[in-house]
Formats: structure tokens, C-alpha cells, sequence
């Protein structure tokens, strides 16, 4: 293992401010009284960025990581020729998590779910006895299952039934790595569900999704890595959303790179966007509203079930929490933007063509807000603009590979029994 010493830090409560030492897996200040995010605050304040050998650590001056674990990749960010010419944009940089080794890309789940992945694991601690817990609508269960299998790490997984095909690998995994569903029809909120009544179990414990510092903090490498690239922060960040955790990450990383002093003051602008007709979070933004508006559940799991980016379906956004997704857009000018089907379907051709790689769904949805924004005259043609590329490469990856895919070891129904669950999942791990 390289050399790796971990960064002194410590936690500080979004809402009061009150700073306090990190015990190990602390995911809130119990002394807070209203909802509140944490942040890291770490002791070194200029970054170090290691050789890209170290993988994702090469940003561990920025990670509340005990270690590195093996099999890593950090993103890539470049400039882009052809996207940009098509759009008129003289500094659009691509922040590429996926698949594409011309590049120097080399995320073999092809999504920036490895970020946190990478990041959370290596938070804990090597010999816990627990298992960590992860509910997902895909991509991060498959980025988890990846790093825990590669690394010895016990983990459950929670993911619904319609989403099972996303839990695809190039060889089996470790049996230290269990999966559960709930049934056909189910969404990314049931899932959740289903792993919290698993969590009732002292044999457990939560991964803490948002809350987790390591998972925001391991996807602010997607910041890190553009900034430390372009040698300035971006005038606008574009990167569509289901939970807003990586826009919320990036603007954490605006923060301490102004701290830095050595890549301006600059506050990026968020423009994150959802997919319609699955549009929480842009909902509340247009009624300017901290709180999420009523959303029927049978409504909301049929639009999930419209949606091409299923891993864009969280009904229970952390969004109004204190230093939440309302609070980002609002400190940074940002906005909440929508791409139908239709748009992003387009927007992945255009960058199939132009940049010469397929892209995700997901990344389709913000790259299509990125060109109708441009169409709209929102965005100075000299602006320096960064797109986050979330997921990439499948294709390529996949291409003559025989694949091997995760099975559920129990698939429950959407209104599981309780005692049921904690029996079943315990048993997997005995």
C-alpha cells in the first residue's frame, strides 16, 4: 500500500455551527435540535492532490478516510473540443466518471457511485464486526458491492426488483456481499424502507446515505478534480439529481477550494436537473419551498416507472434539511431544471457522436438541461462550465464480457413484516 497517512478532521453541525470530534461514524450532532447535515472541516486547508496512482486518494487530504482500499479510480476532467463547439461554449470542461480508458478513465462499474463507495468503506473501520447497509436504485449498489467485494467487507444491499439488471459484474462477487428486493413495482423509497426494518438488527449498521460525510465528501472529488484540472472554479456546474448528495458535495468542495486561496473566490452556479415527469425536488424549488409538496405514492411510482433514469427516483430527498439541496441552490444562485425522456434520449446521442462514448440516462438528463440552457441564452458563451458525466462507458466495459449478475438472496413485498426481514437477513450472515 502506498503511503497513506489520514487527515486530521473534524465535524461541524450545518445549523449551529458547533464543531465536534468525529466518532467514527457519526452521521449527526446529537446535540442539534432540527434536521442538520454535518460537514467535515479539515485540518489541512490547501490540497495536496497525490499521483494519480493512489486512485480516488490521490484527493485523501479531502477524505475522513482510516485507509486506502485497493481498486480505486478518481475522475477525469477534460476539455471538450466538439460538444463545446456544437454548443458555442469556449471553456466547457467534462468531469467523466465511467469507462474509458483513452481517457485515463477507469471505473469499472462505469458510475460516480465509486466516489463514495470508495470513500464510505474506507471510512469504517477495518475490523468491524457489523454490516453495512446500503439501500440503492442501482448504480450505487453496484459501485458498494464492487469495493466490498474486492475488499472484504461484509454488505447487505437493497434495491428493487425493477432495478435488479443494474447489479451486473465481470466476475462473481464475494459472498461477503448479500442481496434483498422488494417486489415488482416497488421504487427507490421502498427500498429504503426495506433496509431500515433490516437495520432494527444490532448486526447491522446504516451506510447514512447523505448524512454520511465520506459519500459527499468522496463525490466532491468530482470538483476537485475538474478545479485542480482548469486551475479556476467553474462559473456553473450542471449534474442531474435524485437525492441532490453530489450537488450538495460540490458546493461543500466550493467552499473549501475558496479556502484554498489558489482557485479564486469564484461560487459555482448549480443547475441541476430532474427527469419528468419524476420531478420532486424541482416542484418545491418552483414553489420555493424549503419543504418537499405532497406527492401521491401510487403517482410517484408510476412516474418512476416512466422515468428512463430510474436512479433519479428518490421520493425523500434530503432537500430541506439544514444544509440540504434547498440551502446549496440558494447559496450559490443555482436552479432546478427538467429533461423529459425524449431530451436526454437525444443528449446521449449527441455525446455518443461528439465526445465518442456512451453515457447513462442520468448524464443524459443534465447534458440536455446543459444544451437547453445554452438555447435559452442562460449561459455567457465564455463562461467556464462543468458538466458532471455521472455514469459512462457501459457499453465499452461490456463489450465481449460475459457478465455475471447479482441475485436476491430474499425478495420481500412492499409491506414486508418486520420481525420477517431482521430473521431472514440475520440468517444470511451467520
Amino acid at each position: 500500500m502506498k503511503e497513506f497517512k489520514p487527515t486530521d478532521y473534524t465535524l461541524e453541525c450545518v445549523a449551529t455551527g458547533r464543531e465536534f470530534a468525529d466518532e467514527g461514524w457519526t452521521l449527526s450532532d446529537r446535540e442539534c435540535k432540527k434536521p442538520s447535515l454535518v460537514r467535515t472541516k479539515y485540518a489541512v486547508k490547501q490540497i495536496n492532490v497525490k499521483p494519480d496512482s493512489f486512485g480516488l486518494y490521490k484527493f485523501c487530504d479531502w477524505l475522513p478516510v482510516k485507509r486506502m482500499l485497493k481498486g480505486s479510480s478518481a475522475p477525469v476532467t477534460y476539455k471538450s473540443k466538439n460538444l463545446a463547439a456544437h454548443l458555442g461554449l469556449k471553456n466547457l470542461y467534462i468531469t467523466f466518471n465511467g469507462y474509458n480508458p483513452a481517457i485515463g478513465a477507469n471505473m469499472t462499474t462505469c458510475s460516480f457511485k465509486e466516489t463514495e463507495a470508495y470513500s464510505v468503506c474506507a471510512r469504517a473501520d477495518e475490523n468491524c464486526d457489523k454490516v453495512l447497509v446500503v439501500a440503492s436504485a442501482g448504480n450505487t449498489a453496484r459501485a458498494f458491492a464492487k469495493v466490498c467485494s474486492d475488499n472484504n467487507i461484509k454488505l447487505l444491499l437493497s434495491v428493487p426488483a425493477d432495478n435488479l439488471d443494474a447489479l451486473w459484474f465481470e466476475k462473481p462477487l464475494n459472498p461477503c456481499v448479500k442481496l434483498i428486493s422488494c417486489e415488482k413495482g416497488g421504487d427507490y423509497f421502498d427500498a429504503i424502507h426495506l433496509s431500515d426494518l433490516a437495520l432494527r438488527s444490532p448486526m447491522f449498521y446504516a451506510e447514512g446515505g447523505a448524512k454520511n460525510v465520506a459519500r459527499r465528501d468522496g463525490m466532491a472529488t468530482t470538483v476537485l478534480s475538474a478545479v485542480t484540472t482548469i486551475g479556476r472554479i467553474p462559473d456553473y456546474y450542471f449534474q442531474a439529481v435524485g437525492s441532490g448528495t453530489g450537488a450538495i458535495a460540490a458546493w461543500e468542495a466550493n467552499m473549501r477550494l475558496i479556502e484554498d486561496g489558489r482557485f479564486g473566490s469564484n461560487t459555482m452556479k448549480l443547475m441541476v436537473s430532474q427527469n419528468a415527469p419524476f420531478v420532486p425536488m424541482y416542484d418545491a424549488w418552483r414553489a420555493d419551498s424549503r419543504e418537499m409538496l405532497p406527492y401521491d405514492e401510487n403517482k410517484a411510482r408510476r412516474d418512476v416507472e416512466i422515468i428512463d433514469a430510474k436512479v433519479l427516483s428518490n421520493r425523500k430527498p434530503p432537500y430541506g434539511i439544514c444544509g440540504g439541496l434547498y440551502d446549496a441552490l440558494k447559496a450559490t444562485g443555482g436552479d432546478v431544471l427538467v429533461a423529459t425522456n425524449a431530451q436526454a434520449r437525444k443528449a446521449k446521442q449527441l455525446f455518443h457522436e461528439l465526445e465518442g462514448i456512451d453515457i447513462y440516462s442520468a448524464a443524459g438528463v443534465a447534458t440536455a438541461s446543459l444544451v437547453k440552457a445554452v438555447a435559452d441564452g442562460r449561459i455567457d458563451p465564455e463562461a467556464t462550465v462543468m458538466l458532471n458525466i455521472t455514469g459512462a462507458g457501459e457499453e465499452l466495459f461490456k463489450r465481449d464480457k460475459e457478465l455475471w449478475y447479482l441475485k436476491p438472496s430474499h425478495v420481500f413485498s412492499l409491506t414486508p413484516d418486520a420481525d420477517d426481514v431482521v430473521v431472514k437477513v440475520e440468517a444470511l450472515f451467520a
